[in-house]
């Protein structure tokens, strides 16, 4: 037995579009905030030449502030990772699983009753990334290093006031004098920051994506029970 097509139509479609391309914003926020780990851990750790503030000499900064906040680059590459593995490749067997069910017994499968809540709560978690990324962000900006208090604190020691997200950091970072002739050091920043600001970016369509497929998931749930309620109410009447 299966659903009857005239009832009602089913969104397993729309809902395995939407799905392969939040699995590709997951995959491009996974990539961002990777490549942001991997320059914290490499170049990002500095030291950079700035002149003194006197403009006598010059002095190293530590390319790590004391008090940077990262939390957020975690809660987005939790919410990416989710996306992908548990709600892409999961849901490829979940919707496998619903096909079949569908077509051999004529209802829904438990597996798609289990991926539809874990679909709810990952958006929930692209949710809780979005905020936390722009109020973290929001709360560090327009934030300048201190010339004086900075050639104070040399490196190796860490730059010691405020708080700072590495995209917030690196931005002052650019607004010092730099010694960088060749512009290395500069250009370097300048292209990871712009990868910075595209993970923080990537948050409200990794969240919006998210939102579009468990308002879909949740309308098929809703819409499969209906369906086979009325196949059962046809069926008694027909006994």
């Amino acid at each position: 037995m299966s659903f009857p097509s005239p009832r009602s139509k089913s969104l397993l479609g729309p809902i395995t579009f939407v799905l392969g391309l939040l699995v590709m914003d997951g995959i491009i926020s996974l990539a961002l905030v990777s490549n942001m780990v991997a320059f914290l851990h490499g170049y990002g750790k500095g030291p950079f030449e700035v002149t003194r503030a006197s403009g006598g000499g010059t002095f190293f900064l530590a390319g790590h502030p004391q008090n940077l906040v990262t939390n957020q680059g975690h809660t987005t590459n939790a919410a990416g990772g989710t996306a992908v593995v548990l709600i892409g490749f999961g849901g490829l067997i979940a919707l496998l699983l619903e096909r079949r069910s569908r077509k051999l017994y004529g209802k829904s499968s438990k597996a798609f009753y289990t991926w539809a809540v874990f679909v709810v709560l990952s958006c929930l978690l692209s949710l809780a990334a979005l905020i936390y990324t722009f109020v973290e962000s929001d709360n560090t900006e327009d934030q300048a290093i201190s010339l004086p208090v900075a050639q104070d604190n040399p490196f190796p020691a860490l730059y010691p006031l405020d708080r700072w997200t590495p995209e917030n950091w690196y931005t002052a970072v650019l607004d010092l004098p730099l010694v960088d002739p060749y512009g290395r050091d500069r250009n370097g920043i300048e292209k990871n920051l712009r990868l910075m600001r595209g993970w923080r970016w990537n948050t409200i369509p990794l969240f919006l994506l998210g939102l579009t497929l468990s308002g879909l998931v949740l309308m098929e749930v809703v819409r499969s029970r209906r369906v086979r309620k009325q196949v059962e109410e046809a069926e008694r009447v027909h006994i």
